[in-house]
């Protein structure tokens, strides 16, 4: 299939940076049995991906901005884009040898997400999306699911863990999700559970707490494929707010009248 020269470029800079991130996963299963814990080596490869795709992305776009989860912002001289990556959403997932993680590429054009490309390594798909374009996993269309009841829906979610969130909130949205959902589901790499949504996979996905590179190429994904994504106010823009609530028209509305009182 042929695609844009833009995707093209995302794609081969996230193809190289998975090489690398799959042959690290390789390493996980030695390093759990270590007395130095598999901790630091990730926090190396994550590191290792991050510089890989600034260094593809910058030679083939000179000039574009570049935020990334781990060296944080570098200014470009175009000041009109700027390139989002999480060279490794799901760390804990692949700390623990867990193959549901990506990387995740979105480029931003004056504030707005134009393109994003998501890339699991461990089992080899890749979605893509461009802005009117459309929604693509391995070359197939996307679409995201049509189920008009909740009670027919797999939604997915985020957890709260040590250390992080309102664990309140939380057992408050789960209590009062639980009664609603055919099935509640946590995957733990934010990027893939909204690519699923797109997919069809899922039929709807809501988590607080999150950055930009977790959101940016996923919310264009599930846009391209029919959806709706906002953050929990159901109207405001989940990149600048951190939540987001995200499926086809009736599941959006329906998150965001159960999580919105809470």
């Amino acid at each position: 299939m042929l695609y844009s020269a833009l995707i093209n470029v995302m794609v081969k800079a996230a193809r190289r940076a998975g090489r690398s991130l799959k042959r690290d996963l390789g390493e996980i299963e030695h390093l759990q049995v270590s007395l130095k814990g598999p901790a630091n080596f990730v926090s190396l490869a994550d590191k290792r991906a991050e510089e890989m795709l600034y260094t593809d992305l910058a030679k083939a776009r000179p000039g574009y901005g570049f935020l990334g989860e781990e060296g944080g912002t570098r200014e470009g001289n175009d000041k009109s884009h700027t390139w989002i990556v999480d060279p490794l959403d799901g760390t804990t997932n692949f700390l623990h040898g867990i193959p549901q993680f990506a990387i995740s590429i979105g480029l931003a054009r004056e504030g707005t997400i134009i393109a994003g490309v998501i890339y699991n390594p461990a089992n080899e798909e890749l979605y893509i999306a461009e802005r009117g374009k459309g929604a693509f996993l391995n070359d197939q269309r996307l679409r995201v699911a049509g189920r008009r009841k909740l009670n027919e829906c797999v939604i997915a979610c985020g957890l709260p863990h040590i250390g992080r969130g309102d664990h309140e909130l939380s057992r408050r949205e789960l209590a009062a999700l639980q009664d609603e959902v055919a099935g509640l589901r946590r995957f733990g790499a934010a990027s893939l559970d909204l690519a699923f949504v797109a997919a069809g996979r899922l039929d709807g996905y809501w988590e607080r707490n999150l950055s930009p590179w977790d959101i940016a190429a996923g919310q264009i994904m599930v846009r391209e494929a029919g959806g709706i994504v906002s953050g929990i106010e159901g109207h405001d823009n989940a990149l600048t707010t951190g939540h987001v609530v995200c499926g086809n028209e009736f599941v959006h509305a329906e998150l965001v009248k159960i999580l919105k009182p809470l």
